[in-house]
């Protein structure tokens, strides 16, 4: 019991200075203005949690105005068939550009496309498979956002 407590005691101290990657303190931005092209509603599922991210620093006198431009395309194509042409896997490709630029003095801070994709199995049930896509697409638009936020908290920190 004193080995286990004393193991305890160190994990929780060792944990004390534990903070998000994602922290809003750490990306000093708000957006003043905004572009949706392409696919609108998966570029939204990117703007919508940066914007609600982004609008927790309201107030603070140190941000850095910025432009935004979310450009989303989606592409589904068939992967692979079966000797009588049935449909057995699906491709997912994403391909998300994003352009951030400093709206005083027009400075780009990031322009980098983002892509993702999968491979998914057809479901016996075509309502079945059009959850797995949703499901899938859901997935690389998350993968997407996230490799997003650590690129540009990468570059606000450098700047």
């Amino acid at each position: 019991n004193l080995i286990l407590g004393f193991f305890l005691i160190i994990y929780t101290v060792g944990c004390a200075g534990y903070e998000p990657i994602f922290k809003s303190k750490t990306l000093p931005l708000i957006i003043s203005d905004y572009t949706i092209e392409g696919d609108k509603l998966l570029a939204n599922k990117i703007y919508s949690p940066l914007n609600s991210l982004l609008k927790t620093n309201v107030g603070n006198e140190d941000l850095k105005k910025i432009d935004l431009i979310i450009n989303v395309i989606k592409n589904k194509n068939i992967s692979s068939k079966d000797a009588a042409g049935k449909i057995l896997e699906y491709k997912i490709n994403i391909n998300a550009k994003i352009e951030i630029t400093n709206t005083m003095n027009n400075n780009e801070i990031l322009n980098q496309n983002f892509l993702a994709s999968v491979t998914y199995k057809a479901q016996d049930q075509y309502s079945d498979t059009l959850k797995l896509e949703k499901k899938t697409t859901d997935d690389l638009i998350n993968k997407i956002y996230q490799d997003f936020l650590i690129k540009l908290s990468e570059k606000t920190l450098s700047q």
